[in-house]
């Protein structure tokens, strides 16, 4: 700490003279030496000061009094009274103000030059600031020899036990290490990644501002911002073998090779989970997951996070990841498939994930597997140019026109063909709905009555609602 009034005072060559009572104040930090002679220092006072003068300018007893009164009042510490220049004595009526107000006085004699106190309170300023660097130096390096031949967690530890307190830190709101942040009075900060992560630093009062937690928060924004990176990396090279386990393009023992390279257990039964960012989706690359998941094996996928689960651990992981996107503010839809083994079940759950989320909920469970599903997750069959064949010339008609010729079509397909139905469901005059129908046939050469023809415009209207 800075030089304390009691070791100002116990500095012999300065040769001061306590002139009332120190003892409530003797270990009090000086944070510095005003000198003045002006009748009214406040404006230029701080607090925790000492105030040297000669009180030349105090003429009067009153206004000797109200110049101790005004030092009170401004926080001043103690007040340095030099003496041979204009009193050859400290007044009396400094000392018995200063007794009212619990002010420390001393007296400076005359051979001592207020200089040399400011002198000696510089130099001590001086080196407790530089004991403070250099501590703060040494525990910068503490941090860092922890973080690199460690963890972040073992840096978190030793963070807590050089601060005396409880640390915590956030992602998208969810707690991956400490106590919980959400039980007692926390002080909050943000930890700054880069990536649209959402961290954040949280330290249990009472907490004192300290210079080490900046360079703490620098240091865990870099670390996550490292994970985030592997772990995106990490997910695009296992969204390459999952790409090669659902094309079906591998078997036998070099499907099984794969499933071992993502961490899978060919004999035990597995779930797909897809996750479909609606906005931000390029959070899902990096995006961490709760502690009980974190070690699961997942990919990206058609700008999809894939995760494959044991069986036993899927029922938790849908509600658990679900409530934890919610938190973040992540708007996403979540499909899963059934329970099947090997690669082939990998497969088909993948597939009856994917058409799970078809449903546009935010939790989608699986559903029977239909064989347009399957048909539009082909990569090879140009499902989306036969679409936009068959379907284009019917929106290019309702942009033009401001018509509803795609909007009646997926009424006639949903309500099973019914004319009737679908001018109710419209609104519209029977004879509107099939003069519809002829437009439809006409622009798009695929009649709608026609069984061939409705299952063409049916695929396509899938793979448009899918686009």
């Amino acid at each position: 700490m800075a030089i304390t009034l009691g070791a100002l005072l116990e500095h012999d060559e300065l040769d001061l003279r306590p002139l009332n009572d120190f003892s409530k104040t003797r270990e009090t930090s000086i944070t510095w030496a005003a000198i003045t002679e002006l009748l009214d220092p406040s404006e230029f006072l701080t607090g925790e000061e000492i105030v040297l003068t000669t009180g030349v300018r105090q003429k009067t007893t009153a206004s000797q009094r109200e110049f101790v009164r005004l030092l009170a009042e401004n926080g001043v510490i103690a007040l340095g009274y030099g003496t041979g220049l204009g009193h050859k004595n400290v007044p009396h009526s400094i000392l018995k103000a200063a007794a009212e107000v619990n002010l420390p006085v001393f007296e400076v004699p005359y051979q001592t030059p207020f200089a040399a106190i400011t002198k000696l309170i510089a130099e001590e300023l001086n080196r407790f600031h530089l004991q403070q660097l250099q501590q703060l130096l040494n525990s910068h390096q503490r941090l860092t020899r922890t973080l690199l031949s460690s963890s972040l967690d073992s840096m978190l530890g030793e963070l807590a036990n050089m601060l005396g307190t409880d640390v915590a830190v956030s992602l998208y709101g969810t707690q991956i290490y400490g106590p919980d942040f959400r039980t007692g009075t926390w002080h909050q900060l943000p930890i700054a990644t880069g990536m649209r992560d959402q961290g954040a630093l949280y330290l249990a009062e009472p907490y004192e501002h300290d210079a080490l937690v900046e360079y703490a928060q620098s240091l865990i924004g870099l670390e996550l911002a490292n994970k985030a990176r592997l772990l995106e990396s990490h997910r695009l090279g296992n969204g390459q073998i999952l790409a090669d386990l659902v094309a079906g393009t591998l078997d036998g023992s070099e499907a099984a090779d794969r499933l071992r390279a993502l961490g899978l257990d060919r004999q035990r039964n597995h779930v797909a989970i897809l996750i479909q960012a609606v906005s931000a989706a390029s959070v899902l690359p990096s995006l961490p997951l709760p502690p009980l998941l974190e070690h699961q094996v997942t990919s990206m996928i058609d700008d999809r996070l894939a995760m494959l689960l044991p069986q036993e651990l899927a029922a938790q992981a849908v509600t658990l990841i679900s409530e934890y996107l919610e938190k973040a503010g992540i708007q996403a839809s979540i499909g899963y498939g059934g329970s099947y083994p090997g690669a082939r079940g990998v497969r088909w759950s993948y597939f009856e994930a994917l058409e799970a989320l078809r449903h546009g909920e935010r939790v989608n469970a699986p559903a029977k597997l239909s064989l347009t599903s399957l048909l539009l997750t082909a990569k090879d069959v140009p499902i989306h140019d036969l679409a936009a064949e068959a379907l284009g010339p019917l929106q290019k008609f309702d942009r033009t026109n401001r018509g509803e010729l795609v909007t009646t079509l997926r009424e006639y397909f949903k309500l099973d063909g019914s004319v009737g139905a679908v001018a109710e469901s419209l609104g519209l005059h029977r004879n509107t709905v099939r003069y519809r129908l002829q437009q439809i046939t006409e622009l798009s050469g695929y009649d709608p009555t026609v069984t061939g023809d409705r299952v063409q415009l049916w695929i396509a209207l899938i793979a448009l609602e899918l686009a």
